[in-house]
């Protein structure tokens, strides 16, 4: 789940999302304000998210398709944005066991621990502070992400191919997909057509026209980019942009 460029904060116009980079490592941090009207649909970006949703601690896993979120009709929602492949050495969850799925945080973890972090967040001055204390505390006593399937993630995001990936990481195509449903939730391949949407839509949003911005983000054609969006946004590159 993100609401960044293209989650609920920009989906459904007039509401005030707000993101800055989190102390925790390559995470994002953000905060919607539901008050002018509930969140739109969330597309796919191959992050995972700790949500802090009506009172509740949520974890969202990497979607494949475009998801409506699990908000409250109003308030506010908070959230920590984690890059592909850190979440699960986190939550101590394989990626793929959470795949298109939202679940409290008290499924994954004694429930008596979460009902404490539940207060110490609902206590909190700014619930978003909140949860990156929670996340650095958790990391402090957990293994690291694995270094490299984040370095397969920054390549595949940088557009490089599965293929020169998989070589470039010392992975046979078995090993990698393998350890990509660990990491990411899905293969290397579902990972790459995710990223690259999104860098095709960064692109328009900053007024690329769409034939330009297919090619940059690595499409064959402004076919192949519409025929993406459907699959993986359910809905037209016009009307996804222009939806807010």
């Amino acid at each position: 789940m993100s609401p960044a460029a293209d989650g609920p904060g920009a989906a459904a116009g007039g509401q005030r999302y707000r993101e800055r980079a989190s102390r925790f490592d390559g995470a994002t941090a953000w905060t919607l304000d539901l008050s002018a009207g509930p969140a739109g649909p969330v597309l796919p970006d191959g992050c995972m998210d700790l949500l802090w949703i009506g009172g509740r601690l949520l974890v969202a896993g990497p979607d494949t398709r475009a998801m409506n979120p699990d908000a409250p009709a109003t308030g506010r929602v908070a959230g920590l944005r984690f890059a592909p492949g850190t979440a699960p050495a986190l939550l101590g969850v394989p990626a793929h066991e959470l795949r298109d799925r939202r679940v409290d945080l008290a499924d994954l973890w004694p429930p008596e621990r979460v009902r404490v972090l539940t207060e110490r967040v609902a206590g909190a001055p700014e619930p978003v502070a909140a949860l990156e204390a929670l996340a650095l505390r958790r990391a402090a006593r957990t293994e690291a992400p694995d270094p490299l399937m984040r370095h397969v993630a920054e390549r595949l995001g940088a557009g490089r191919s599965v293929a020169e990936t998989a070589r470039r990481a010392g992975l046979g195509a078995r090993q990698l997909h393998r350890r990509s449903l660990t990491a990411f939730g899905y293969g290397p391949k579902t990972l790459a057509r995710v990223l690259r949407l999104q860098r095709a839509l960064a692109l328009a949003r900053s007024g690329v026209p769409y034939a330009e911005a297919a090619a940059r983000a690595g499409c064959a054609d402004q076919a192949h980019l519409a025929r993406e969006m459907r699959a993986l946004a359910g809905t037209t590159l016009t009307a996804h942009l222009t939806s807010g």
